[in-house]
């Protein structure tokens, strides 16, 4: 019991020494949002276009860029919250995950994509999410799944995303990231 104890209060530790840097990760976000606005969206040109070579550009930077206000918005507050809890497991983890899931969610979409600009922090989201319900399986550590438990019953929802459900929503991205997650766990 001692241990979960120990493993809890680190756990708890590294939230609040991470809190910070994920305010200012997603602040960042909120001011690329609005230098892009100011140039009419033309930022999203660097969006990943599917099977085209120019569209390579886009694996990096595509997390980065959003439709429009709503979008990013929508996409903050799950990846706030994913960014705080994959902090737990330290920044050296947080790190290494998010290339992973940049570069294989961003291959996905690349190869298996919808025509069109996909642009969002989505996939990542969806891959943090990924990467803490694998956690959870592969450990069995109580604090994981403690974090599974918690995200599940607060952005649950968000398994829905991994299905066609709508025109404009890049599902090949949501999926990709989620499996990009899963995979940074099991291999």
């Amino acid at each position: 019991m001692g241990s979960f104890l120990d493993n809890l209060l680190a756990g708890f530790t590294q939230l609040e020494t991470g809190m910070p840097i994920m305010a200012l990760l997603v602040a960042s976000l909120w001011l690329l949002q609005c230098l892009n606005w100011m140039m009419r969206y033309k930022l999203n040109m660097l969006g990943i276009y599917p099977r085209h070579p120019f569209g390579l550009i886009g694996i990096a930077f595509s997390p980065l860029l959003h439709q429009d206000f709503r979008h990013l918005f929508l996409n903050s507050i799950p990846l706030f919250i994913l960014l705080s809890f994959i902090f737990v497991y330290g920044p050296q983890t947080l790190i290494q995950l998010t290339i992973v899931i940049v570069l294989l969610s961003g291959l996905g979409i690349w190869f298996f994509g919808r025509r069109g600009i996909h642009i969002g922090a989505s996939a990542l989201v969806m891959g943090y999410f990924g990467f803490i319900l694998a956690v959870a399986i592969k450990t069995q550590n109580p604090l994981a799944i403690i974090i599974a438990v918690v995200c599940l019953f607060y952005l649950g929802s968000l398994i829905g995303s991994l299905f066609p459900t709508r025109d404009r929503t890049s599902w090949e991205g949501h999926l990709a990231g989620f499996l990009a997650g899963i995979a940074y766990v099991f291999f």
